[in-house]
């Protein structure tokens, strides 16, 4: 018979064991691992993946007394039994979708399966360490952005705290960080809340909502069911889009906790209970007294760098709400947002030469970033493709095609964006750089294969552009089919950037 969860609600609960597979060896999956095991329960480990990298993961979790950890997809068909017996739980990673053999058995079998943000959750509170509030970012777009500009702000006000979740750095290391934090700033993705239930944040907010990821969840209404339940039980301030309707009804139907109240973010001049900009200036109309009358300065929209998309003041009006609803001071607001450092892929301009601009935006891994980066700039030639996650381009090439010089095709499952195209802008120059079956680098050493991609993407960028063109890299979709990351994918295309002017496309 398995155990009785409900009272596993803090570090010093009876774990001990408890029978828990966990589902995948990633980041997250290593610190359930590791953290379970240090709390005193049998542990069963399996990833299909036996690359090198999870040989030495599985290696560390056998010194710190995980004995049971299986690599190899054989091992991820079917629920194994732990410690002779059926397992009481499952955490699962965010990438293994609810379909995956092994957990549709766990949920057919009515085994409780977790995110490593609900073991997170559960654990936060231990004897001895303060208990961090958590502010709670999800979204469609923006997320990392804004989680690492919420930090920022919170850090200016003096408080310890730290961005974590789907932003790099699992939840769990931070909750068992010895010393603790004062308030984290928590990135969820739709993936990572499918499988929570417990969370209550002391605010939340959902910045977007556009189609995504529909091949993991199934459909949009099943996506947007996963964005929508971070609201719940959210004590403080449940924040919304104000531009983006979708965000408003999730915070009107959610289930929060008594007296939170609805705070909404808009690029125009704000209502009351909302954060907006009234003559380039960020402003509060949500956290002050005198919000039926007055509206208190927080920081210029120059504060964010010359030329601030609308995403991204978006994103910092959001960042604002959230660390106002922890009472972080205006002042603090304004240091945070002056002093926060972007990052790379995000918007990033690598290069300005004979009156053209090479812009990375690799983040922008579907078409609603990609919309944004678009937006940005008169005239574009735009390097997009990728692996298109079952979305449609229909929408986004419609939008655009006035203003696109040209594009620059560099993915394996362009299809659709290929059609779109034919479409909706048929008179836009479109340059295929796949690389084919030409007996050029496989997918067995991606770093050569993505290498290859840029190179030969910014020299047909370079064939099209003219003064006064961006040449834009928001591909709108993911990177997984030929780099390992977005992170790669954009790092191949600035070192391109970098290096070129030589040699010509090849055919």
């Amino acid at each position: 018979m398995s155990r009785d969860l409900s009272g596993l609600v803090r570090w010093e609960s009876d774990w001990s064991g408890l029978r828990v597979v966990v589902a995948g060896l990633g980041l997250s999956g290593f610190a359930a691992a590791d953290t379970l095991v240090e709390l005193g329960a049998s542990v069963v480990v399996v990833d299909a993946n036996t690359s090198e990298e999870n040989e030495q993961r599985a290696d560390t979790l056998r010194i710190v007394g995980v004995e049971d950890v299986r690599l190899g997809a054989e091992h991820t068909q079917a629920l194994p039994d732990v410690a002779g017996e059926r397992p009481d739980l499952v955490v699962a990673s965010p990438g293994w979708r609810p379909t995956q053999p092994l957990l549709a058995q766990a949920a057919a079998e009515s085994v409780p399966i977790w995110s490593e943000i609900e073991l997170a959750w559960r654990v936060r509170q231990r004897e001895g360490r303060p208990t961090a509030e958590w502010l709670c970012i999800t979204g469609t777009n923006g997320k990392t952005t804004t989680v690492t500009m919420t930090a920022q702000i919170l850090r200016a006000d003096g408080l310890r705290a730290v961005a974590c979740g789907n932003v790099g750095t699992p939840v769990l290391d931070v909750v068992r960080d010895p010393v603790g934090f004062d308030v984290i700033a928590v990135e969820l993705s739709s993936f990572q809340l499918h499988h929570t239930y417990s969370l209550e944040p002391l605010a939340s907010v959902v910045l977007n909502l556009a189609e995504d990821h529909v091949d993991w969840h199934g459909s949009f209404e099943a996506y947007a069911a996963a964005k929508a339940s971070i609201y719940a039980r959210t004590k403080v301030a449940a924040i919304y889009n104000v531009q983006d309707e979708a965000t408003l009804h999730m915070v009107e139907e959610a289930d929060v906790a008594e007296g939170c109240r609805a705070v909404g973010f808009t690029l125009q001049v704000p209502a009351v209970s909302m954060l907006g900009v009234v003559d380039e200036y960020l402003v509060d109309r949500a956290f002050i007294r005198e919000r039926y009358t007055a509206a208190a300065e927080l920081a210029a929209v120059g504060d964010l760098g010359e030329h601030a998309p609308h995403h991204t003041v978006a994103n910092a009006l959001a960042a604002s709400a959230l660390c106002r609803a922890a009472g972080v001071s205006g002042e603090a607001v304004a240091e945070g947002l002056r002093t926060y450092d972007r990052g790379e892929h995000r918007i990033q301009v690598l290069a300005e030469a004979d009156g053209v601009r090479w812009v990375d935006d690799s983040k922008a891994t579907n078409p609603h970033a990609a919309d944004a980066s678009l937006t940005a700039y008169p005239s574009v030639v735009w390097i997009a493709g990728g692996l298109a996650k079952g979305v449609e381009y229909d929408e986004l090439v419609e939008r655009h095609a006035h203003h696109l010089r040209g594009v620059v095709l560099i993915g394996t499952d362009d299809a659709a964006l290929t059609a779109a195209l034919a479409r909706h802008a048929p008179d836009v120059p479109v340059i295929d750089t796949s690389l084919g079956d030409d007996g050029l680098p496989g997918d067995e050493d991606k770093h050569a294969l993505g290498a290859e991609v840029m190179r030969r993407a910014v020299r047909a960028a370079e064939s099209l552009a003219l003064e006064g063109d961006t040449v834009l890299m928001a591909p709108a979709a993911a990177s997984m089919d030929q780099f390992d990351s977005y992170a790669h994918r954009g790092a191949a295309f600035a070192a391109a950037v970098a290096s070129r002017g030589g040699g010509q496309t090849q055919d």
